[in-house]
């Protein structure tokens, strides 16, 4: 098997050399089937924003049909009271949250409906599981197709500071209104904040303002009652600190 040369030096003969040097080519691969390329589809970025965006529409449509503001004037139903009614109000405020109604009219409710106390716990709690719920969709259903689109100028300051700085920049988001809190939720869940951080500065930071409508809601009847003036008070001195915040970040904004 071995050709010896004239130097006396012995090398592989050609066969030989061919076989060893011959590498096994794997078969090609088989064309995906309907399934696979159906589930590539449906998993694709924008296939699960467009499973967001019909979620949130139908919710929208629901609060629209079953106009839950009517408690306000109506009540709760009779047949419901004590803590299952604290906890069934808390559930159906977290999914009103995430359906875009606003949580001014949800703690007035609350207090309302089950006084200074309970009303803000029962707010509080449907807060944060309204939040966890709108920023669990955003993350899993959005934020793959909307982070490519954070190329405007706003847009990346934006997503850098709720990146970097989550629990500092969710608390001031909390604390001042202005910020819708629909709004603040899926603008974290498309950045890269972390869950602990955010749930954590929502429950803290929602406890001032949630606390100011409970209890207004729960004096509304006397509204020349101290309490009454004091929750309005803490109602109307953050809208404004948080107003001039922002016209004073404004141009830091622009300069980014």
């Amino acid at each position: 098997m071995l050709d010896a040369n004239r130097s006396g030096t012995a090398t592989a003969s050609p066969r030989v050399a061919a076989t060893e040097l011959t590498v096994p080519v794997p078969p090609p691969p088989r064309p995906a089937g309907p399934a696979a390329r159906c589930t590539r589809v449906l998993l694709s970025p924008y296939a699960r924003l467009s499973l967001l965006c019909v979620l949130l529409a139908a919710a929208a449509a629901c609060v629209l049909l079953f106009e839950p503001q009517r408690l306000l004037t109506q009540g709760w139903p009779p047949h419901l009271g004590g803590a299952a009614a604290a906890v069934v109000f808390g559930a159906a405020y977290g999914l009103c949250t995430v359906a875009f109604v606003p949580r001014p009219l949800l703690n007035l409710a609350a207090g309302a409906l089950f006084g200074s106390q309970v009303g803000l716990t029962t707010a509080l709690a449907g807060t944060v599981l309204g939040a966890g719920v709108a920023f669990g969709l955003g993350r899993v259903l959005g934020q793959d197709a909307l982070r490519p689109l954070l190329r405007g100028r706003w847009l990346k300051a934006a997503d850098g500071q709720l990146s970097r700085h989550g629990f500092r920049s969710m608390m001031v988001a909390r604390l001042f209104p202005g910020v819708p809190f629909w709004a603040a939720n899926y603008c974290a869940s498309v950045s890269r904040m972390g869950w602990l951080s955010f749930l954590l500065a929502t429950a803290l930071g929602s406890i001032p303002n949630t606390a100011a409508y409970a209890v207004a809601g729960a004096r509304a009847s006397s509204p020349t009652s101290p309490a009454f003036l004091i929750a309005m008070a803490c109602i109307a001195v953050p809208a404004l600190v948080g107003t001039a915040v922002a016209w004073r970040k404004r141009h830091q904004l622009r300069g980014h």
